[in-house]
């Protein structure tokens, strides 16, 4: 099964492969039909998030539990907003909790990132424009969200978008556990059999007034149990498939 990660090599993001153990330096985004390189990287290099997106879109209320724990329905059609790409956590790094917001929000997701450029595509066809996965965490300021009526402040702060460690390509995303600790503790524990729109339905939605990019991210909704994040929190997130993604608060 291909796996990329991205690194900090000879000071600048690079993307690399997972062979036989050893981390193959690529010439450009794996999604761009990169070579591997013959130089590798140390195994100990840190990690970097493993997307490069023009835009992040997310899926509200994708999980028929998330909704009731929301006070919300159940949407008709995908719900879509976005983060932006500024605020892409690395993994192990600190979601930083803003000042005077009462309470911020963990929301684990799997997320998509897309291999070819899609426009106007069919449900059918939508797949076929799916490069690989990786682990997300939409983090909400709640307080602005219930104030804004857009969710742009609530969703868009530095830091909010926790993504990797791992991008995998070959994986099937129709029964992933999503399980969610905090300091040790489980707080969600979902699947993604249990979507209310699929990964192909909510592309071919997307994608019917947007041009999706190759390296945009889709972040797909979360399952039931979110809840607050607390400075000193150590979070953990497992994706059955994935590499484990792990950060801070602060």
């Amino acid at each position: 099964m291909p796996r990329f990660l991205r690194v900090l090599h000879e000071g600048s993001p690079r993307f690399v492969e997972l062979l036989d153990g050893a981390l193959h330096l690529l010439d450009g985004p794996p999604w761009a039909g990169a070579k591997v390189l013959k130089e590798t990287v140390a195994a100990s290099s840190a990690p970097l998030a493993p997307v490069e997106p023009s835009k992040i879109v997310c899926v509200a209320k994708n999980y028929r539990e998330h909704a009731k724990e929301m006070q919300g329905e159940v949407p008709e059609e995908p719900l879509l907003f976005f983060k932006p790409p500024s605020s892409i956590l690395d993994p192990g790094g600190k979601v930083l909790l803003p000042p005077g917001v009462e309470r911020t929000d963990f929301e684990a997701e799997l997320g998509v990132v897309i291999g070819e450029r899609a426009s106007r595509v069919s449900e059918a066809e939508a797949m076929q424009h799916v490069f690989g996965y990786t682990v997300v965490c939409d983090v909400t300021a709640r307080d602005y969200q219930k104030k804004d009526r857009l969710w742009t402040r609530a969703k868009g702060f530095d830091t909010f978008c926790p993504v990797g460690p791992e991008l995998v390509t070959d994986l099937v995303p129709d029964a992933l556990r999503i399980h969610l600790a905090q300091n040790g503790e489980t707080r969600q524990d979902g699947n993604t059999r249990d979507m209310v729109f699929s990964i192909a339905r909510v592309i071919a939605f997307a994608s019917s007034f947007m041009t999706l990019e190759p390296g945009d991210l889709i972040a797909t909704g979360t399952p039931h149990g979110v809840g607050p994040l607390q400075a000193g929190d150590a979070i953990r997130i497992e994706i059955d498939g994935l590499e484990v993604l792990e950060f801070g608060v602060a």
